[in-house]
């Protein structure tokens, strides 16, 4: 729905204005005129600005993490809201989020809501943040709402370096052997294939097979590199359909170890998420909603989203997530335990350390039988080079 910010006055010309939300002018004015006697200016916000389409801006956890303490320490102080959203924009470091800032400062000084003027101005931002920070202004506190965020997000920051850091290694691996055996390919390969041909003798099946490869990469290596990029390029936009997205989804948690990583990852996203939402006054409902929002996948997404008619319907929550296949079923008992119990944020919070503990275990599990299975394939392909290229020297030693 359209926003429109307006100037007006009283009878006794004191002057006002404000923002308000209309389907028209004429609704707009309407809804001025209760607050005012006379309207002297109304203009619709514009929601968008070409800035705000660009496609790589977008805030970190590390970053909101900071944001969210800094708004809890000096509305903890007493400062008011328009002077902690001015000293937030002033501390901040990312770019992104100090621009957001200045923007929110100057709205909220007009009259907007904290969370209204996050959501039209921060559509990169997560929806967790502008929901809890609305759900923290209708309970009264905000200050608490921050300060749960603060948390969140440096959880969520932490997990995501071990994540960053404990690959690193493998990746630098599988770079360093791309890189060899390619060169190896389109450079060695065919300086010791003319080398072996000119002596005329017989060359072994796997230095053949050697030779064949690499005429075949340097011959099509532009057709190679297009067909990969087609395919990617396909890929992304079939994953970006409907039915695409599920289907890939899907799939990621059907695939061993990685699915199992991914499904407890999108459980910790829902309880840590459904937690702080509850805590902060929300109700069932939206929190549901901006749980599932929240994750990451999107089969779990969509199936907790689904749990909401038949919440709505007069069920439990444990009820209806417990008719889908892509939740878990730890989650899906312990929520149900939580509602009976009426202790649903507490132990959304256990789950959700629980979860948080149980992705790093796997993860470096699965990290830790990825590099030995990483230097067994290095190995296997130097082998069958070496063996290659060393064969047809051995046989022209025997002939001679």
């Amino acid at each position: 729905m359209p926003a429109y910010y307006y100037e007006g006055a009283y009878a006794n010309g004191e002057k006002v204005n404000g923002v308000v939300e209309a389907s028209s002018r004429n609704e707009a004015v309407v809804l001025v005129r209760q607050n005012c006697d006379i309207v002297t200016s109304l203009k619709e916000v514009k929601n968008r600005t070409w800035a705000d389409l660009m496609l790589f801006q977008k805030a970190d956890p590390k970053s909101l993490s900071l944001v969210c303490r800094q708004f809890s320490i000096i509305l903890k102080a007493g400062l008011p809201l328009v002077q902690a959203v001015d000293l937030t924009a002033s501390q901040t470091q990312d770019k992104f989020l100090a621009k957001i800032l200045r923007q929110v400062s100057e709205d909220v000084s007009n009259g907007w809501s904290l969370s209204y003027s996050f959501r039209q101005r921060g559509k990169k931002l997560p929806v967790t943040f502008i929901e809890t920070i609305r759900s923290g202004e209708e309970s009264g506190n905000l200050q608490e709402a921050f300060e749960r965020m603060s948390v969140y997000y440096d959880r969520m920051y932490r997990t995501r370096q071990k994540a960053t850091s404990a690959l690193m290694y493998p990746a630098f691996v599988l770079a360093v052997a791309v890189v060899v055996v390619g060169i190896i390919m389109f450079y060695a390969v065919p300086t010791f294939s003319s080398t072996f041909l000119s002596m005329g003798i017989e060359l072994p099946l796997v230095t053949k097979i050697l030779i064949a490869v690499s005429n075949f990469f340097n011959k099509y290596v532009v057709w190679i590199v297009l067909l990969i990029a087609a395919v990617l390029l396909g890929f992304y936009v079939y994953s970006h359909t409907e039915q695409g997205h599920e289907k890939v989804s899907r799939l990621r948690l059907a695939i061993p170890v990685i699915g199992r990583i991914g499904s407890m990852a999108g459980a910790s996203q829902f309880a840590h998420t459904m937690s702080t939402m509850l805590t902060s006054g929300m109700p069932i409902l939206q929190a549901i909603e901006v749980s599932g929002r929240a994750i990451s996948n999107y089969c779990m997404n969509k199936a907790v989203i689904r749990t909401i008619p038949g919440v709505e319907s007069g069920k439990t929550l444990g009820e209806c997530m417990a008719q889908s296949r892509d939740l878990p079923e730890m989650l899906v008992k312990m929520t149900a335990i939580g509602e009976s119990t009426g202790s649903l944020e507490e132990i959304l919070n256990v789950l959700a350390e629980y979860y948080d503990n149980e992705v790093d275990t796997a993860t470096a599990r699965a990290l830790a039988l990825l590099e030995p299975m990483i230097i067994i394939l290095l190995a296997g392909i130097v082998v069958v080079i070496l063996f290659a290229v060393y064969m047809p020297m051995f046989s022209m030693y025997q002939a001679i």
